[in-house]
Formats: C-alpha cells, sequence, structure tokens
C-alpha cells in the first residue's frame, strides 16, 4: 500500500518521526505542494491508496485523477481543504484530528492576552538596548500595565478550548461570560451562559473561539464593536474569517479597542495590504498557536490511528458519514 503526505512540514519539521505511518505502507512525504497546481497534486498522489493532507485542497479533479484513492486523512481538525462531499460519493473516507491542541490553544490565548497587558518582550528589548542602565528612575514603562483580576472576558464559542482559555482566565480571578448554540453542563460549572449583545457589553476582553460557519463569519464587525466598551481587548486564534478586518483595524485607530491579539487573518500566509500591520496595538503571530511538539506529536499518533482503523475495517475520525 502507497501512502502519501502532500504537506508535512509543518506537522513535522524534523522534531517528530514519520517511522508508525512508514509501518503500515510505503510512505512518500513532501514537505510542500502548490495550493493551487491540482497536476502537482495529481502527480505526487499517482496510484497511491492513502493521501494525507495538512491545507493542500484534494478537489474533485484530483479525486477523479487519482482512481486507486481509497482513504484521505486531514493532519488537522478542519477538513474544508478536502472535497469531502464528492469522496463520499466514491466511497472515500475521509478523516481529520478532531482534538489535539485544546491546551496549547488556550495558552496560547492567554499568552498573547498577558502580552498585551504586559509588552514583556518589549520592555525586554529596551532593557537590551540600554534604556534601563540609563534611566533616572529605578523602573519605566512604556505601555499601561494592565490587572486582571476583577475583569470580565467574554468567550464566542464555548467548547472544549473557549473553556480551557476561560478556566486559565480564572485563575486569572477574572469572572467568565460565554456566548455558544450549545451550552454544557461543563460550561455552566465555569462562566455565565448570556446572549452576544450582552457579552459584548460586558467584556474587557472578548476572546474568539468559534468555528467558521456562515453564521459566525464576519462575527466582528464595525455593528458587533460598536456594542463593545471602550477600550476593549479582543483575541482571536480560532479563524481568521471571523473578523471583518478592515472594521477592527479602524476601531484600533480610533482607540475603541485598545488592542488586539490574533494568530490569525483572513489570508494566510498574511498579505502585505492586509489593513491590520499597519493598526495601533495589533499583537499579529503567524497562526503557531497549535504547534507545540506536544500537540502535533497527538496529531501524528491520531494520524496512524485513523489509518489503522481503515486498515481493520473499524473508521473512527470520519467526517464525511462513509
Amino acid at each position: 500500500m502507497k501512502i502519501v503526505v502532500l504537506d508535512g512540514y509543518t506537522e513535522n519539521p524534523g522534531d517528530l518521526s514519520w517511522d508508525a505511518l512508514a509501518a503500515l505502507g510505503e510512505l512518500t512525504v513532501y514537505d510542500r505542494t502548490s495550493l493551487t497546481d491540482e497536476d502537482e497534486s495529481i502527480a505526487r498522489i499517482g496510484d497511491a491508496e492513502v493521501v494525507y493532507t495538512n491545507k493542500t485542497p484534494i478537489t474533485k479533479k484530483i479525486i477523479d485523477a487519482c482512481p486507486n484513492l481509497k482513504f484521505i486523512s486531514v493532519l488537522a481538525t478542519g477538513y474544508n481543504c478536502v472535497d469531502y462531499n464528492y469522496a463520499r460519493e466514491k466511497g472515500i473516507p475521509v478523516t481529520n484530528v478532531p482534538t489535539y491542541g485544546t491546551a496549547a490553544v488556550g495558552q496560547f490565548a492567554i499568552a498573547m492576552l498577558l502580552e498585551i497587558c504586559h509588552h514583556a518582550a518589549h520592555h525586554s528589548e529596551a532593557v537590551h538596548a540600554g534604556r534601563w542602565e540609563s534611566c533616572p528612575d529605578w523602573c519605566f514603562w512604556d505601555y499601561p500595565l494592565i490587572e486582571l483580576d476583577g475583569k470580565t472576558m467574554g468567550i464566542i464559542g464555548f467548547g472544549r478550548i473557549g473553556q480551557r482559555t476561560g478556566r486559565i482566565a480564572k485563575a486569572l480571578g477574572m469572572e467568565v461570560l460565554a456566548y455558544d448554540s450549545y451550552p454544557s453542563d461543563s460550561g455552566r460549572a465555569l462562566a455565565q451562559y448570556v446572549d452576544l449583545d450582552t457579552l459584548l457589553a460586558r467584556s474587557d476582553v472578548v476572546a474568539l473561539h468559534c468555528p467558521l460557519f456562515p453564521e459566525t463569519e464576519g462575527i466582528i464587525n464595525k455593528d458587533t464593536i460598536a456594542k463593545m466598551k471602550d477600550g476593549v481587548i479582543l483575541l482571536n486564534n480560532s479563524r481568521g474569517p471571523l473578523v471583518v478586518e478592515q472594521d477592527l483595524a479602524d476601531a484600533l485607530n480610533s482607540g475603541k479597542v485598545y488592542a488586539a491579539g490574533l494568530d490569525v487573518v483572513s489570508t494566510e500566509p498574511i498579505r502585505g495590504d492586509n489593513p491590520l500591520l499597519k493598526a495601533k496595538n495589533c499583537l499579529i503571530t503567524p497562526h503557531i498557536s497549535w504547534a507545540p511538539k506536544e500537540s502535533r506529536q497527538r496529531i501524528m499518533d491520531c494520524a496512524v490511528d485513523n489509518l489503522k482503523g481503515y486498515l481493520d475495517g473499524a473508521l473512527v475520525n470520519v467526517v464525511n458519514g462513509l
């Protein structure tokens, strides 16, 4: 059995092992495959029975051109890069990795918040540049320093990751509000569920942990921002298109939003004309919330288990109903 990984580099830049997957078949791993050149994907898949992808699209054309393809697995939770409905028509199961980064993504959301509150990296750079040794006072700071105890975090999307973020926020002394279409007992133990308008009006920090659906696309826009407190902090390490970026840039530049911490943007890699690049107080990181080694090892382990399930006739983590 031939197994092809189309874009393995971000999952494993060299600090993990593909050996467990290689033990299941003849494995070929490509670091990167074009996101736009379907012919390159077709050539690389060839007569393989199994293909793994992270972000490289698996389209109808690719599926039709690779008739030996029997199993598709995504090295991530989101699987919109695969035409999974057409794969179902062809009898090809599509699997994903449903949980792997809960702890890491929640931790990263709080890391962005703490950096906004203290600007630790900026002040360290200032010290190394000699500003402290030449300072007339025994300390200095360039930004307002913010204490989170007693403030309110509103979390839009209160599933596993939202609840992990909420748990850390509570440990910092924050009140937690949650907005979610499907309230749960575990969520009620951590937060008060409220409607969206109430969350926006009461929160000092708004964190996005909801999936990207048509009804959530652009959920942060000029109208919802207008309902927020003046000086609110916004965090998004879920999906970039949840935010209307020009509206957020305008709000940052006007001071309505004090700061934003973003690990995702609408087009990735980010484009040079993204208005957030020139917005005030906007922390942007390159979609790395998910990427600690521990999280990527869980992806690897689940990817292997998904294929073992297929080989054993007991499919797991199937997203297209087969």
